[in-house]
């Protein structure tokens, strides 16, 4: 597996996952207005890593450097089981020069699940226009200790 930064010929698999990933994930939202396009204003400014599985894009992460703040992780579905969100996961902490910090929609639970797994602690809750999050941190001395579960 690679992981490397995002090239423009990444654009439409990334919406596409994207937009896919939302409608079956976030089944307690109206998707009706959801676009392809939408992926191009969530990653405005941010470093985008791609997964490749022999080749092929498995997944993507999206993170504002600057905040140490990973704003997205998607996996193809059938890639996922396989690695390839921890893989992702694992190159978005290398990058985090403090504390790292995400937001999880309560509701997605398997997602929770999985960060929680990889070290991350849950540090208080908030509300969305998608709804009820939890406030997630990743300790750089979690990473330096070697605790990261995998």
């Amino acid at each position: 597996m690679d992981i490397r930064l995002f090239e423009e010929a990444d654009r439409p698999f990334l919406r596409t996952l994207f937009l896919a990933a939302r409608r079956h994930n976030w089944t307690w939202l109206d998707g009706d207005d959801w676009a392809l396009e939408d992926l191009d204003g969530v990653i405005l400014g941010e470093t985008v890593l791609v997964a490749l599985v022999d080749g092929h894009r498995a997944g993507f992460a999206g993170i504002l450097p600057n905040d140490n703040f990973l704003h997205s992780l998607y996996v193809d579905p059938d890639f996922q089981g396989r690695g390839v969100g921890s893989a992702l996961l694992e190159a978005v902490q290398q990058r985090f020069t403090s504390t790292g910090v995400l937001k999880c929609l309560m509701l997605n639970e398997l997602a929770q699940a999985f960060y929680l797994k990889h070290g991350w602690q849950r540090e208080a809750t908030g509300e969305s226009e998608q709804g009820k999050y939890v406030l997630m941190h990743f300790p750089l001395t979690a990473r330096a200790s070697g605790k990261v579960k995998r």
